[in-house]
């Protein structure tokens, strides 16, 4: 068995004039912003990498540029005690009680259905991205207010979209794609992960031709038209799968391990469950571009730069 990695810290040790307190704050800004921890009066504390290597370097540069002293400093082999001591100083276990009891304060009201409760939504989400940036060793009351806010994000979108699908039950039955090529595919407008993901997958997996309609109104999708996540539309949630899922598997596609990756992630989004790493990330991009972008076909060209992206990085990780 392979011995456990030795966790080594870095420490920056500053020393500046009282009267260069605008270089002083402005470091010491820095340093808070990244959740840098204290140990006293000018040393501040963080575990190695290379990120904090050059935070502690750039403010080192603003410290000795304003005419103090800094020295980055390496401690390696540390007493278990002092090494656990110094874990403890990162502990964000309270900050994320705290977000988990807004969270559920949200959850447990009539909030879900005022206007404005998305922007109340949106602030614990980006308290719980501030927590999570400077959270170096998270645990499980991370993976706690992931989920849940990854939860109570789909009941907001579920309480405010009208037409969000009902799971069916049955079987995924298998597909050609052969004869799925070339055709108008439907989903309500303004899309959200799901829809998204789902329409790039059809794109790039099943129909590259596929003209895409977005629909206000589901009631007046075309006879023609393949309909996708919208409650009777050809392809939907099905079990446990989401819409992504779903077209993933009536194409032959889950032996895809790279696709499946995204799958997950998709899931969590959009029904909430396991909590996948990048998934904060990419809802955080995905919002900003649907903000950015009122048209719903300008918005899944950029968020399917997103997911070819996301696609080929999990490729090179298999």
């Amino acid at each position: 068995m392979n011995a456990p990695t030795r966790l080594r810290w870095l420490t920056l040790v500053i020393s500046l004039s009282g009267r260069r307190g605008t270089a002083r704050m402005r470091v010491w800004r820095a340093l808070k912003a990244r959740g840098a921890a204290v140990l006293r009066d000018g040393v501040y504390l963080l575990p190695e990498s290379s990120g904090a290597r050059e935070l502690f370097e750039a403010q080192a540069g603003t410290i000795r540029g304003a005419g103090g002293n800094a020295h980055v400093l390496v401690l390696d082999h540390l007493p278990p005690s002092e090494s656990t001591a110094f874990r403890a100083m990162f502990d964000r276990t309270g900050e994320y009680g705290r977000i988990i009891e807004g969270l559920r304060k949200f959850r447990g009201t009539a909030v879900l259905r005022r206007r404005g409760s998305a922007d109340a939504l949106r602030k614990l989400r980006r308290e719980f991205e501030a927590v999570r940036a400077t959270d170096y060793f998270p645990g499980a009351a991370a993976e706690e207010a992931q989920a849940m806010l990854l939860e109570i994000e789909a009941l907001l979108r579920a309480t405010q979209s009208p037409g969000e699908p009902i799971t069916q039950t049955g079987t995924v039955p298998r597909l050609d794609a052969r004869g799925y090529r070339g055709r108008l595919w439907a989903t309500r407008a303004r899309p959200w992960v799901d829809r998204l993901a789902s329409a790039w997958l059809i794109r790039r997996f099943v129909d590259p031709k596929a003209r895409i309609l977005w629909l206000k109104d589901i009631r007046r999708c075309p006879r023609n038209a393949l309909g996708f996540d919208f409650d009777g539309a050809r392809f939907s949630h099905v079990g446990t799968r989401v819409t992504f899922e779903v077209l993933a598997a009536s194409f032959g596609l889950e032996e895809d391990r790279a696709l499946m990756r995204v799958a997950a992630l998709v899931h969590c989004l959009d029904v909430g469950g396991a909590p996948v790493a990048e998934a904060a990330g990419i809802a955080a991009v995905l919002t900003g571009l649907r903000e950015q972008y009122r048209k719903d076909d300008a918005l899944l060209t950029a968020a399917s730069a997103v997911f070819d992206s996301l696609y080929i990085g999990y490729q090179q990780r298999e």
